[in-house]
């Protein structure tokens, strides 16, 4: 019984290893149509990517000046620390 399993196990092992190392067959190569249709459509990914992170932006500071009370003219950043006599 032992023989066996040791024989299952080796063969196993043997057959992992020689999955984990098979090469697959390359891609077939795209035509330009294909190639200009993924780059349009990674443009297409990259501006609304750029939009988002925009509304993103816009959203944080409105939240910001909302939360903190600010607003962000320069005659609120003037220090407002009195003088010592």
């Amino acid at each position: 019984m032992k023989r066996i399993l040791m024989a299952l196990l080796g063969g196993l092992l043997i057959g992992a290893f020689a999955a984990g190392h098979a090469k697959l067959p390359a891609p077939p190569a795209k035509s330009e149509a294909e190639k200009k249709a993924e780059a349009d459509k990674a443009a297409a990914s990259k501006a609304k990517d750029a939009a988002d992170l925009d509304k993103a932006r816009d959203k944080a500071v409105a939240n910001y000046k909302k939360g903190k009370g600010m607003s962000m003219s320069p005659a609120s950043m003037t220090p407002t620390m009195k003088k010592k006599k």
